[in-house]
């Protein structure tokens, strides 16, 4: 019975170790994939680590990381181990009340101090950045340096430091010569899970940072939004650095065991480990921190703040205009125009936005946006006709188009009979012969464009009974095609062919297509919703003229052309559509790059704040009807 009990447990171990570390071994494995997907192994290169060495912002982030890791940990350590003395000599109800205080952080949710760490320093009016990130790490690192060290400090003899004390020492020699050395192992293990919570922590980092500034959580986060195997690299290079941490922390304690006592090695030994730790990543951090940037001309010393969707800008580009003009691109990342918009509105300071034509059109009107300065642009006549002169800026006296697309359906041809789409259109979407193999895509605007198309309305309506039906029909395909909701996951998903169809922005079928030749791509005749995402100056940008100059290079040939060939959507860029789209062009035959054009049903999203709330609360009810089902 207990052979079968150990060889149980043994089993066990096994299955554990393989759930925790099996993901690890696949994102290294798919660090060295020659493709994008990160799912299909299409050929061993060092693309992606090239890619990951190349972008400022990656490297940045890096250092970033380990930058404030390094310096919260210091700052903790010594602030964390001086307070867990000072209150083992206070009073008992002074030491119960600062340890529950103590316990406080670490008890909240991540969420709630990152917002009280915000709401903070909006108050006292502090700019968000790298201090600010740094403060909120040693803040949130303190606590655990107490914890470590508190235990250590019970355990001594009360009467040790007053007995060196009276043998002749210092009161600070006391301190430093009897009493650290005795909590040394209390020291060490607070300042490594310092270290570890600063490195690891995504959610307080989010909320306090600003001003470009990015760790690698906020950086992957990002990424992960979009298809960018990048993720793989840095993350395998920073389970590298975790795994050297690891290997020194305990290989120069047994080396020390050899040479001396053990009751020694613990004393003498510990911190030369950490010292050794903190050399590699201080020479980590040195390599990535002046790795070189390019140095230019006409905005010698300026700077860009540019905020933008995550991954939606090409390899070079931004590294491109640095060398170019000279200035630095400090470039944010938003996930919806709605995140976008609350920060322009608080009054925070951008450069370029790059927001969707409703977004524009409601800035617009509340005046956020400033006009264009002609004088300053040489763009314009590059651009094609098409996506100039929308409803959203009929003159474009604010706007200059970035991307362009449409809304429409991704199928597999293997699966999907093409008579189906012709005749049923988005109806397809209720044909139960395709029941569980269909994706819908998690977003209250394009589901109910899509349903609203179904039941041949505008997508624009105002008509709240239109609205009705439109969620009578989503909730009708969520309850009986059991479909399964994704976002940007439907990407790499189709690719693999692992559904039969869903809704998807033109872009991301671009890409579909290139990693697959069984998808295709169709537009109903009932219309889709034409979409532009356009470059905007805002109203309190402090650097004007260098958005202009930016506007002009992502508007450029070569700009262009580096945006649309790596991100996958449609250029605003003539010359660069036509190459990608053309005979040996990256995107060659794949109708999904060319957006529609003359067919009268296809609209422009217009912004309305009362159908757009009216709209929002009804695709959540479909989400319950759908987790219901």
């Amino acid at each position: 019975m207990k052979k079968k009990k150990h060889s149980f447990g043994k089993i066990l171990m096994i299955l554990i170790i393989i759930f925790f570390y099996l993901p690890i071994a696949y994102m290294i494995v798919f660090s060295f994939n020659e493709g994008k997907s990160l799912t299909h192994f299409s050929g061993f290169s060092l693309r992606w680590y090239r890619h990951m060495l190349e972008s400022g912002d990656m490297m940045e982030a890096l250092y970033t990381t380990f930058g404030i890791a390094l310096i919260a940990t210091f700052v903790s350590t010594i602030v964390g181990t001086i307070s867990a003395i000072g209150l083992s000599k206070s009073k008992k109800i002074l030491r119960r009340l600062v340890e529950q205080i103590n316990n406080l952080p670490m008890m909240n949710p991540e969420i709630v101090t990152a917002i009280g760490l915000m709401l903070l320093f909006i108050t006292f009016r502090v700019e968000k950045g790298y201090m600010t990130m740094l403060l909120a790490h040693i803040a949130f690192c303190i606590p655990y340096v107490m914890l470590s060290v508190m235990p250590k400090i019970r355990s001594l003899d009360p009467n040790l430091a007053d007995a060196a004390m009276d043998l002749g020492a210092t009161p600070w020699k006391a301190l430093v010569k009897v009493v650290v050395p005795q909590i040394t192992p209390g020291i060490v293990s607070g300042a490594l899970i310092a270290f570890t919570m600063s490195v690891d922590d995504f959610i307080i980092s989010y909320f306090v940072t600003g001003r470009g500034v990015k760790n690698l959580s906020i950086m992957v986060y990002t990424m992960s939004k979009r298809m960018n195997p990048s993720i793989n690299a840095i993350s395998t290079l920073v389970v590298v650095l975790i795994t050297i941490v690891l290997v020194v922390i305990n290989v120069v304690p047994i080396f020390a065991a050899k040479r001396e006592h053990r009751e020694n090695t613990r004393r003498r030994h510990a911190f030369p480990a950490v010292a050794a730790v903190l050399a590699v990543l201080i020479a980590v951090v040195s390599v990535v921190r002046f790795g070189g940037k390019g140095v230019a001309r006409p905005f010698e010393g300026q700077t860009l703040h540019l905020y933008n969707w995550g991954e939606y800008t090409g390899e070079n580009i931004l590294a491109d205009f640095e060398e170019e003009t000279g200035a630095t691109v400090i470039m944010e990342n938003f996930e919806s125009n709605e995140q976008m918009y609350i920060k322009v509105a608080n009054g925070e300071s951008y450069d370029v936005l790059v927001p969707s034509d409703y977004m524009i059109q409601r800035m617009i009107d509340e005046d956020l946006l400033q006009k264009l300065d002609y004088d300053k642009l040489n763009c314009m006549d590059l651009l094609v006709e098409d996506v100039k002169g929308l409803p959203y800026d009929p003159k474009n006296e604010y706007s200059v188009p970035y991307f362009w697309g449409t809304a429409g359906i991704v199928y597999d041809k293997t699966k999907v009979d093409v008579k189906d789409l012709e005749e049923q259109g988005y109806n397809i979407f209720l044909n139960e012969k395709y029941k569980g193999d269909i994706y819908l895509y998690d977003s209250e605007r394009d589901s109910f464009m899509m349903a609203l198309k179904a039941l041949g309305y505008s997508m624009n309506t105002e008509n709240e009974q239109e609205i009705q039906k439109a969620y009578d029909w989503l909730v009708k395909c969520v309850q009986t095609m059991k479909p399964e909701i994704v976002t940007d996951e439907i990407i790499d998903n189709m690719a693999q062919g692992r559904k039969a169809l869903g809704l998807i922005y033109s872009g991301d079928a671009t890409y579909v297509i290139s990693e697959n030749e069984n998808m295709g791509y169709y537009l109903p005749e009932t219309g889709t919703n034409l979409w532009s995402d356009a470059m905007v100056i805002p109203k309190n940008a402090k650097n004007p003229e260098l958005a202009h100059a930016f506007i002009n290079y992502a508007s450029s040939y070569d700009g262009a052309y580096d945006n649309s060939s790596y991100v996958g959507y449609t250029s605003a860029n003539k010359e660069v559509m036509e190459t990608l789209y053309g005979e040996g062009g990256d995107y060659e035959g794949a109708n999904s790059y060319i957006p529609r054009s003359g067919n009268e049903k296809d609209e422009v999203f217009v912004y309305n704040e009362k159908t757009k709330k009216i709209i929002s609360n009804l695709w959540s009810r479909v989400k319950i009807a759908a987790s219901n089902a």
